[in-house]
């Protein structure tokens, strides 16, 4: 399998650091199963893409398919860390209107904090 996939929980929060390809078979299972895993402890995951490499077509719907299923359980999936290829490609398959797209972790990681009124 070539995804390394690294987790930190930070409260009501999760952060799945990425590294290596996200594509068709047991990398794209590995994520599912991973945010299965968190979705009993925490509303919001953070997929930080820093370290990912490629994103197939298996990878983009995988990323959809996760993004329904946590915000279908009250949640929200955020990404960060980006690099300028696998944001041309989101931008390319017009998921940058679905998927919430913050720069850095820390930027992701705010936004799952509640705002005052």
């Amino acid at each position: 399998m070539s995804l390394a996939l690294q987790v930190s929980r930070l409260g009501e929060a999760a952060v799945i650091h990425c590294n290596g390809r996200i594509v068709f078979r047991e990398e794209a299972a590995a994520l599912s199963h991973a945010v299965n895993d968190l979705l009993h402890d925490v509303r919001h995951i953070v997929l930080d893409l820093q370290g990912t490499t490629a994103i197939d077509s298996a990878g983009l719907g995988e990323l959809v398919a996760l993004h329904m299923w946590v915000q279908g359980s009250g949640g929200s999936l955020k990404l960060c860390g980006l690099s300028s290829r696998i944001h041309y490609l989101l931008e390319l398959t017009n998921l940058t209107s679905v998927l919430e797209i913050f720069p850095t972790e820390e930027v992701a990681l705010d936004s799952c904090q509640p705002q005052a009124v």
